[in-house]
C-alpha cells in the first residue's frame, strides 16, 4: 500500500510538472525552460539531503549520473513535445512508452506478470496506436492532429524517461537520495552547457521563470517519490502506476487550454487506462 501511494503521488507530480513545463516551452526556446527547471530540481534535492540522507557510493554515483544524462534528454524531448502539442495526445503516448520499458526490465530481472499483465501489455500498445492516430481538437476548436515529428519526440521522451527510472532503480537501496543529487547535478551541467553553446540560437524570448522553476520542483518531488516507491515495490508495478501521469496533464490541458478529446482518442485513452490498471494488478 505504501508503494502504491508513493507511486500515485509521483504520477500526480509528474503530470503537473509536464503541463507546466510544456507551457513554459511555448513561451521561449525549450532549452531556456530546461535551464531553469533542472537547477530548480537540484536545489530541492540539496535541501532534502540533511533530512533524508545520502551515501555517495560508487554505485550510487554511477547510476545517478546515468539517470542524469537520461533526465536531461527527457526534459528537453518532453517539453519540446508538449510545446508542439496537443498535450492530450502526446502525453499518453510518452507515458505508455515510459511504462513498457521498465516492465520489460523488471521481467528480465525475475519479476512475474499475472494473466492481467499479459493482457495489459498488448492492450497498451493498441492504445498507443489509437491515441496517436486519432484526430483531436486544440484551443478554439481547431483541428489538432499531431505531426510525425511530434510523435517521434514523444516516443523519444518516453524512452528517455524509462531509462531515467530504470537507472534510478538500479542504484543501491541504502544510498538515500544520493542518486537523485548526482543525477540532477549531471543533468543541470548538460543543460547549462548546451544552452551556453547554443545561446545565439535560443532567440530573444526570456523563459517563463515561475512556470519553469515550478515544473522543476515538481519533477524533483516526482523522482523522489518514484525512488521510494521502487525501493518498496516491484519496478514493473510501480512504473505503470507512475505512467498514469497523463491523466493530470490531460485534465489541466482541457481546463486551461481547452483541448478536447475526439472519439478515437477517447477510445485510446480508455484503452490506456484499462491497460495501466491491468498492469498494476500484477
Amino acid at each position: 500500500m505504501i508503494a502504491l501511494l508513493l507511486a500515485l503521488g509521483s504520477s500526480l507530480a509528474y503530470g503537473c510538472a509536464d503541463f507546466l513545463g510544456g507551457l513554459g516551452a511555448r513561451k521561449a526556446h525549450v532549452l531556456r525552460t530546461v535551464m531553469v527547471a533542472a537547477p530548480a530540481s537540484l536545489v530541492v534535492e540539496l535541501l532534502l539531503w540533511p533530512i533524508l540522507g545520502a551515501t555517495f557510493t560508487p554505485g550510487a554515483l554511477a547510476w545517478g549520473a546515468a539517470s542524469g544524462v537520461a533526465s536531461a534528454a527527457a526534459f528537453t524531448l518532453l517539453y519540446r513535445t508538449l510545446a508542439i502539442g496537443p498535450m492530450n495526445v502526446l502525453s499518453p503516448v510518452t507515458a505508455l512508452v515510459s511504462a513498457v520499458l521498465p516492465v520489460t526490465v523488471g521481467l528480465v530481472q525475475g519479476e512475474h506478470l499475472s494473466v492481467a499483465g499479459l493482457v495489459g501489455l498488448p492492450l497498451a500498445l493498441v492504445a498507443v496506436v489509437l491515441v496517436s492516430a486519432g484526430p483531436g481538437t486544440g484551443q478554439g476548436g481547431t483541428s489538432a492532429r499531431p505531426s510525425r515529428t511530434a510523435l517521434l519526440l514523444a516516443l523519444g521522451a518516453g524512452a528517455a524517461i524509462a531509462l531515467q527510472l530504470i537507472f534510478l532503480h538500479q542504484a543501491p537501496a541504502g544510498s538515500g537520495i544520493a542518486p537523485l543529487i548526482a543525477g540532477r547535478t549531471v543533468s543541470s551541467a548538460i543543460t547549462l552547457t548546451a544552452a551556453a553553446m547554443m545561446s545565439r540560437r535560443l532567440g530573444p524570448d526570456k523563459p517563463a521563470y515561475a512556470l519553469s522553476a515550478t515544473a522543476g520542483v515538481l519533477d524533483s518531488i516526482a523522482n523522489l517519490l518514484f525512488l521510494l516507491a521502487a525501493r518498496s515495490g516491484d519496478l514493473s508495478i510501480v512504473a505503470v502506476i507512475v505512467a498514469l501521469y497523463p491523466a493530470g496533464t490531460v485534465l489541466l490541458a482541457r481546463g486551461v487550454l481547452h483541448e478536447r478529446i475526439g472519439g478515437g482518442q477517447l477510445a485510446g485513452l480508455g484503452a490506456a487506462a484499462v491497460a495501466v490498471s491491468l498492469l498494476a494488478l500484477t
